[in-house]
Parts: C-alpha cells; sequence; structure tokens
C-alpha cells in the first residue's frame, strides 16, 4: 500500500504540473457549454432569418414553375421560399430558383447574387459590408470546409456572414456575442483549435490523449487522498494541500468519470463503434426510408396552388412552404418562424401533424417480419430521447420493435419522419458512459429543470476547486524547483 502510495503521489504530482490548467481550462469552458454552443447556421436559423412569404405575389403553380427549367425531369425536393425579397420556387437537388411572381430564373452566376444574400441574412446594406474571400478554413469555417472557397462579408454591428462563392446559400454566420461565447466555451474545451482542427487525426490523438491522461491523473489523485485519508479518518495535510484533497475526496470521483467520458466521445474503440451500427437492411433502415419525404408528383398541387393554401392559414406568416408526400398523399408542409409546423393537405383543413395510425400502418408494412411491441405518445423526453436545450420535438410517437436488437424509434408526428433511435445493438457506451456521464443527461433531472442545472454546475464549480487548488499546487511544486 505505501508503495502504491507513493508512486501515486509521484505520477499524480508531476501530471498536474503538466495538466492542470487544461484540466481548469476544461471545467471553465464546460459551464459556457451549458448554455451556449459553436456557432453554425442549421434549419432553425435559416427560418429565423428568413421572411415570410407574401402570398399575394405568388402568380405560378409548382409544376409551371419546374417548366421553366430546362432538362428537370425530376425536381427532387421543391419548396416555396422568399429569395432576395421575391417568393420564389428552389429546387434543391438541380439546384434552381424559380421567381414565383414572374417565371424568371436567378441566374447562379450573378455577380451580386452572394453580396445579396449576405445582406438579406444580416439585415445590413449591401455597401457596409467588408468582402474577404476565403480559400482556407478559419476558426468559423472548419465545419464546412468542404464547401470552400467561400465568401465573408463583415458587417460594422459585427456580424459575420459566410456565402458560397456561387451564392447558392449561407452556410455559415457568427456575431461578436457569439464569437466570445465559442472563443469561452466550445473552441477550449474542445480544443478547436484552427492549425490544430484541420488536421484531424492529429486533433484527435491530442483529445484523447490528455483526456486519458486528465483520467489517470484524477484516478491517481483519487487513490493518494483515500489512502491519506483511510488509516485515521482524517486529512493529514494543511494549506492548499489539505483543500486540495478534500475537494477531490468529495469531487474526484466525478472529475475522473468527465475526463474518461470526454476520451469517450472521439471514439477511441472505433471496432466496437463499427459494430454497434444496425445494417443497411434493418428493419430500423427500412423504417426511416419509408418515412422520408416522398417524391411530390408536382400536378397533384394544382388542385390547391401555393397562394390557396397560404391562405387557410390566415394571417399565420409562414417561411417556408414544402411541397412533399407522404404515404403516397401529397401535401404542404408550412413552417413557421419559431419552427412549428402545419400540414395542409390538398383537399380539407390544415392539420397540425400527419395521422398517428397511418405512420404505424407504414411502420408496421416497412419493419416486417419484425412487429410492434410498444406505442406510446410521449410528452416528455426519456432514457434515450433527450435534449437539454428542448430542441427536439416533442410530443413524439415511440414505436418498440420485437426484432433482436429491441428497436425503439421515435417519430415526429409533424414531420411523420424518425427523429431519434435506439436498440440493443446501439453503443451502451455512447449513451450512458458518454452522454449519461459527461452530460448528465437523465430524463429525471431534464424533466425537472432547474434541478439540472444545479446538479452540474454544483458538480462543475467542485471539479474547478480541484483543478485551481491544483495549480496553485504545480506552482509552489516549480517555483521551489525550477526557479529556487
Amino acid at each position: 500500500m505505501i508503495g502504491l502510495r507513493r508512486f501515486a503521489i509521484l505520477c499524480h504530482r508531476w501530471m498536474g504540473v503538466a495538466f492542470c490548467l487544461l484540466f481548469a481550462w476544461w471545467f471553465v469552458s464546460g459551464i459556457f457549454m451549458m448554455y451556449w454552443d459553436y456557432p453554425s447556421v442549421g434549419p432553425r436559423e435559416q427560418l429565423q432569418h428568413a421572411q415570410a412569404i407574401d402570398a399575394s405575389r405568388v402568380r405560378l403553380t409548382a409544376r409551371e414553375a419546374a417548366a421553366k427549367v430546362k432538362g428537370l425531369d425530376d425536381p427532387g425536393s421543391v419548396e416555396l421560399i422568399m429569395f432576395l425579397g421575391r417568393p420564389a420556387y428552389r429546387f434543391t437537388d438541380v439546384p434552381a430558383v424559380v421567381y414565383a411572381d414572374d417565371g424568371s430564373l436567378q441566374s447562379e452566376n450573378a455577380a451580386d447574387l452572394p453580396a445579396r444574400l449576405a445582406a438579406d441574412w444580416a439585415f445590413q446594406p449591401v455597401a457596409r459590408a467588408r468582402v474577404e474571400d476565403v480559400s482556407k478554413p478559419d476558426q468559423w469555417t472548419l465545419g464546412v470546409r468542404q464547401l470552400l472557397p467561400l465568401r465573408k462579408y463583415t458587417f460594422p454591428d459585427g456580424q459575420q456572414v459566410y456565402v458560397t462563392e456561387s451564392g447558392a446559400a449561407v452556410v455559415q454566420a457568427t456575431t461578436r456575442g457569439s464569437r466570445l461565447l465559442a472563443e469561452l466555451g466550445p473552441i477550449p474545451h474542445w480544443l478547436y483549435y484552427t492549425p490544430l482542427r484541420v488536421r484531424s487525426k492529429l486533433w484527435s490523438r491530442v483529445v484523447i490523449w490528455a483526456s486519458g491522461v486528465a483520467t489517470v491523473a484524477a484516478l491517481l489523485g483519487l487513490i493518494v487522498g483515500v489512502t491519506a485519508w483511510w488509516p485515521s479518518k482524517r486529512v493529514p495535510y494543511t494549506g492548499q494541500k489539505r483543500l486540495h484533497t478534500i475537494f477531490g475526496l468529495f469531487f474526484g470521483v466525478v472529475t475522473c468519470t468527465w475526463a474518461f467520458s470526454g476520451m469517450l466521445s472521439m471514439e477511441p474503440f472505433p471496432s466496437a463503434t463499427a459494430r454497434s451500427r444496425p445494417p443497411r437492411d434493418s428493419a430500423t433502415g427500412r423504417i426511416v426510408r419509408a418515412l422520408q419525404p416522398g417524391q411530390p408528383k408536382l400536378a397533384d398541387f394544382d388542385a390547391r396552388p401555393p397562394r390557396a393554401a397560404l391562405a387557410q392559414l390566415g394571417d399565420t406568416p409562414v417561411k417556408r412552404l414544402e411541397l412533399t408526400a407522404f404515404d403516397g398523399e401529397s401535401v404542404y408542409v408550412a413552417s413557421t418562424a419559431g419552427g412549428e409546423t402545419k400540414i395542409i393537405p390538398l383537399s380539407g383543413a390544415p392539420r397540425a401533424g400527419f395521422d398517428a395510425g397511418r405512420i404505424l400502418r407504414t411502420v408496421t408494412r416497412a419493419a416486417a417480419p419484425a412487429k410492434i411491441a410498444e406505442q406510446a405518445l410521449l410528452t416528455q423526453y426519456d432514457a434515450y430521447y433527450v435534449d437539454r436545450h428542448g430542441d427536439r420535438p416533442l410530443p413524439v410517437l415511440l414505436v418498440g420493435l420485437d426484432d433482436p436488437d429491441h428497436t425503439r424509434l421515435y417519430v415526429d408526428p409533424r414531420s411523420g419522419q424518425v427523429v431519434g433511435q435506439h436498440s440493443d445493438r446501439s453503443s451502451f457506451v455512447t449513451r450512458w458512459l458518454y452522454h449519461g456521464l459527461h452530460s448528465m443527461d437523465f430524463p429525471w433531472l431534464y424533466n425537472h429543470r432547474p434541478a439540472w442545472d444545479v446538479v452540474v454546475l454544483a458538480l462543475m464549480l467542485g471539479g474547478l476547486a480541484v483543478s485551481v487548488t491544483s495549480v496553485i499546487m504545480a506552482w509552489q511544486v516549480l517555483r521551489r524547483t525550477v526557479w529556487k
């Protein structure tokens, strides 16, 4: 026991000297990450920055608009939006944009298109923007670097908007606030610095090894603290060492599990991860494909043109009107600024979502020979369908199968699509040892916020106290050994 304790003390001391600042940095940045994420442009941001569709200016049907695009045999995904202040059909699989007021095509080669898109997004005049060409990843384009080169527009209020050179889309946007919070949260927490992150393999190894060392250091600290306290049931130290030991005894386990689960987030054991993925022809794969939006038949929508469909919603501002099909039925899906959706059939009144019975029949057909063993409408998150920010849709239809993997699927009735899934084949490591231990995303906490906030903040501050006292002790060691 004495030999183990001396070895643990020696290793823990020098690991602490080398990594204590990083550990403290992780806890501080983790507190910021509880509430703020890395900036990105997704469906929610696109809706927030879009204009409401002016139905009075829509003159063409979708079929008429498709006829304006040469060689458009398969329109793919079709949506009606406001594009640069005008209603327009966007055929995303082509891609092509046809204005719904006069049938003209938007040229992708228009020189001013990227600038106009950026100004439209930022609600700022084009003339006030500073323009840069981005050919190499910078701090904010690491997640979209496959789309480079981009054009970056910086506005006086601090907004930075990145647009594809062709002007096809805004792919990244930041503000002064979002950049500051990212610098305090996700970037230091993930070691998400451009020179390191562009070297994906190196970045992965650095994070894995750093979190691995953190795990070992925390475990050694626990051994030192317990072996010092156990014989007499008291802490035999004074000063910073006493504080560090007390904090370590209280918060050492969670410090260790956080470091270990952080390492698991990088999937250090890829072979196990690969085995956890279900085969393409599994019941899950067939169901997901069956519930995906179908190919719309544009001629069907002539029965209720978009202008008439939008009139069904009265004064509700609609920012996107998708033309799609579900289970062979052509329908509109209208999205508002807050992300709410309405289904507008080609006959009848709008409804909040698709019929649950119809969804279940589609799932039953696709899952065969597996059968539905469980079904329920969830109005709260459960153990395998959770979201700290509350962005994942509720209510959802839970469908459990009697297949060998005991698959659980979560279907959003508003879109008819699978928004979550879990099975015995899914990695236990990912759900509980990573998400469970690292994010504390337990439903009994999430469903009773701010209980989750109080618990996680208390643990974070405890881990920070362990790290800060370690920093102080490391400084004392260095001062004695290097600057004596």
